[in-house]
């Protein structure tokens, strides 16, 4: 009943059009001063202690970080440098364009950055080049959900403050805790590498099969030249990767690094970006930071009072008790953040449905790990899908194409991504044998 109510709620105040976070917040009170105890004070000492959390403050800083790497030449040179190596393959541009997303993806942690980034300089030199716009829309938006998956991620950091601190048993009642940034970090390494070769392989059958432009064959001097110029956007994968893994800071501190070094890449060293210009980057990024954090505030109300009714434990004890094993739960889970993609956003998803899904998970012996790889590549999928894909109105916004149009536009490359998910879901492996490799688990 209380599970009803609660959900009925929630969905009702979503159809009239109220953002997510305000439904979050309205439910959580009404429930709360109708039908239960809770004090006031516990419930405004929630909102205060609920963000106090280290990783969160690495949300702003990667926030910022992407915001001094698309408005400061980063991404133009990752483009030349990945078109001066894949450019002379059938649909040359498109596999640059796919390459540079994933370059990107592992400076930015967030895929519209990286669609902006890449997309805005890429979209029209194909259209140029004689590709259909159809067809570089379909690379772009789909390779750009990669900004998710390849570390740092924004989603990843999610994830890890959704489900911090929760008290959860595993099969045999063993205490299990839910996993950090890095090692989700580390985790995302491998199945961001394979979900790109993927996207790439099918960008390279279409353009072979309707025989697409290619570009002349760089010579390794031309190579040479674009990776110099690119070197210093792609040092920041060493900063925040081989930070992280070396243990010279943690992932909160490598956000900051992050922050810091594309400010100095920038406005010092490429000298694309003008000191003057810093402050709208900076407002920019003020403003992304605080609607996440009002909503991560308002998640952790709704957690709390998740938590509160013994929602999480009751259902793990349900669903195990009706025998449902992991592979039937998992199936259960993509087709629900599926759905979920349909009507929310990314962040939304994961800090509503992660801290009611993570304790079944576990009881029915998931890595947590693993699951939430699994929860971020269904988030890289609902990226790409309407109504609410966030990457198809990016798109939309470069190629003036309607969402219709897109729609249609990726559906090659969002296939790819549907069979890679249920690749990830039940091999486990790739997402677990990195952070094993390296002593992290």
């Amino acid at each position: 009943m209380s599970v009803a109510l609660i959900f009925g709620l929630l969905f009702a105040l979503m159809l009239t059009g109220m953002p997510i976070s305000i439904s979050l917040g309205l439910t959580v009170l009404t429930f709360l001063f109708t039908m239960t105890h809770v004090p006031i004070e516990s419930v405004a000492l929630k909102l205060f202690t609920g963000i106090e959390k280290f990783e969160i403050m690495a949300i702003p800083f990667f926030i910022l970080a992407g915001g001094f790497l698309t408005h400061g030449g980063v991404a133009k040179r990752m483009i030349a440098f990945a078109t001066s190596m894949v450019g002379h393959w059938y649909g040359g541009l498109g596999l640059a364009g796919v390459m540079a997303c994933a370059l990107f993806a592992a400076v930015s942690g967030s895929s519209p950055a990286t669609v902006v980034a890449i997309g805005s300089i890429l979209l029209p030199a194909m259209v140029k080049q004689g590709f259909p716009p159809r067809f570089g829309a379909g690379v772009i938006a789909t390779s750009g959900a990669l900004g998710i998956l390849i570390p740092p991620s924004i989603v990843m950091v999610m994830y890890a403050v959704a489900t911090a601190g929760m008290s959860v048993t595993g099969p045999t009642g063993e205490r299990v805790t839910s996993a950090s940034v890095g090692q989700l970090f580390m985790a995302g390494v491998i199945p961001g590498l394979m979900l790109a070769t993927l996207l790439g392989l099918t960008t390279f059958y279409r353009a072979w099969k309707f025989d697409l432009p290619r570009m002349p064959k760089a010579s390794w001097a031309e190579r040479w030249t674009a990776f110099r110029e690119a070197m210093w956007g792609l040092l920041l994968i060493v900063v925040v990767i081989g930070g992280i893994y070396s243990g010279a800071f943690t992932p909160t501190e490598a956000a900051a690094m992050a922050a810091v070094y594309a400010f100095i890449v920038s406005v010092f060293i490429y000298r694309d970006m003008k000191l003057i210009e810093v402050p709208k980057v900076l407002l920019g990024s003020a403003n992304m930071s605080a609607m996440l954090l009002y909503i991560i505030t308002n998640a952790v109300l709704f957690s709390f009072l998740m938590t509160h009714e013994n929602i999480p434990q009751s259902m793990a004890a349900w669903i195990v008790d009706t025998g449902v094993g992991w592979i039937g739960f998992l199936l259960f889970v993509n087709i629900l953040l599926l759905l979920a993609g349909n009507v929310m956003e990314p962040s939304s998803i994961v800090l509503i449905m992660a801290p009611i899904l993570f304790p079944v998970a576990v009881k029915l012996g998931i890595d947590p790990i693993h699951f939430g790889i699994l929860i971020v590549v269904n988030m890289e999928v609902g990226m790409c899908h309407p109504p609410v894909g966030l990457n198809l109105y990016v798109a939309s916004g470069i190629t003036k194409l309607g969402i219709t149009e897109l729609t249609i536009a990726v559906w090659p490359w969002l296939l790819t991504m549907l069979g890679f998910l249920m690749l990830v879901t039940y091999v486990p492996e790739i997402s677990l044998w990195l952070p094993r490799a390296i002593g992290m688990m």
